[in-house]
């Protein structure tokens, strides 16, 4: 089934240019939102509740597994973030609920999930009843994946918590990051998945349990990538089954306020090393500045190279002479943005 037969399907197909023409596609389409859906045209808000309900519902129906090819078809190593999402009282809801009203409140807390770690390139990988399974940095890799994994887990707590629903909804989050095996095929039919193998899924789903209501808990290995980024609290060494030692594990509060990612992941205590004739260049662009001389440099390069590294070198070799600093901050994500959100440090 092509992307035009499936809103032909949901008798949408007056859409189907709009989708043709912003290149939307089986891999593309699990992460749009409902912003992403006014923005290319779906303007009624009956028709975009009908495509997100529909997207929310792919991995029970045939796309899943155009979405599923489109990753790699062979086992590889990953170094992955994993995040276990579980609705908080789930058994007593059973008794009070009709099947049927059940059904319909476990499908929009599944809905608000999928579409929050959506915006955070979280990949839904499996529902289990009222768990969420949700990986981060497979299929895609982001050098962030760990920071964003913990920046969705907040939002799920309040998208979660927020849902106009009759009964108030809470969930409790565990997410681990580590080195697993990912990509082979497990089970078939509608059941088949992509599996995950490794101490790192179970991690997250012990840490899970470990939550309070409405808290995320995080690995120590998970915490050591979000440096200072955000507010923790320290929940000690704790013995989770299955592990033979006690793990580490840590609560996280809310966002530190630290304006720079540069500062918040990265100490400056270590000397620069193999840059040196890119900061000559910087110092001679600087010196003609001084004399008069107008100049403008941008320092370019693929994420984690060390362009803030180096900026933050040019800015201790100068810091004597007068100057003024301005430095804005853009989050990566909002990079999508026309108006992404700055702060000046």
């Amino acid at each position: 089934m092509d992307i035009e037969a499936w809103l032909e399907g949901l008798g949408l197909e007056r859409y189907v240019p709009a989708f043709r023409d912003n290149e939307i596609d089986w891999e593309v389409l699990p992460k749009l939102t409902s912003e992403d859906l006014r923005e290319i045209g779906v303007a009624a808000i009956g028709h975009r509740r009908k495509l997100l309900d529909a997207i929310a519902t792919l991995s029970a129906s045939e796309p899943t597994s155009a979405v599923t090819a489109a990753a790699s078809n062979d086992a590889e190593r990953r170094q992955l973030t994993v995040m276990f999402c579980d609705l908080v009282g789930s058994t007593p809801l059973s008794t009070r609920f009709d099947p049927e009203d059940l059904r319909e409140l476990i499908g929009v807390y599944h809905r608000a999930v999928a579409e929050t770690v959506g915006r955070f390139a979280g990949f839904v990988a499996k529902y289990m009843g009222d768990g969420v399974l949700i990986y981060f940095g497979y299929p895609e890799v982001h050098e962030d994946d760990a920071e964003r994994a913990v920046r969705a887990g907040l939002a799920v707590i309040d998208a979660v918590g927020g849902l106009a629903t009759h009964e108030a909804l809470n969930v409790r989050l565990g997410i681990a990051s580590g080195l697993v095996v990912v990509g082979d095929l497990i089970g078939a039919g509608a059941a088949q998945e992509r599996g995950v193998v490794g101490e790192t899924p179970n991690l997250a789903a012990r840490l899970q349990a470990l939550a309070q209501p409405g808290t995320l808990v995080i690995a120590d290995s998970t915490r050591r990538q979000v440096g200072a980024l955000f507010k923790i609290e320290d929940v000690g060494l704790r013995a989770l089954a299955g592990f033979a030692e006690p793990q580490r594990a840590w609560r996280i509060i809310g966002e530190s306020g630290v304006l720079s990612r540069f500062e918040a992941l990265r100490s400056e205590a270590t000397p620069l090393v193999g840059r040196d004739e890119e900061l000559d260049l910087l110092l001679r662009q600087w010196q003609q500045a001084k004399a008069g001389e107008g100049r403008v440099v941008l320092i370019s390069g693929e994420p984690g190279i060390g362009k803030s590294r180096l900026s933050a070198a040019l800015s201790r070799r100068i810091q004597g002479d007068p100057h003024i600093g301005l430095r804005y901050f853009c989050s990566p994500h909002h990079q999508d943005s026309a108006l992404p959100a700055q702060r000046p440090a």
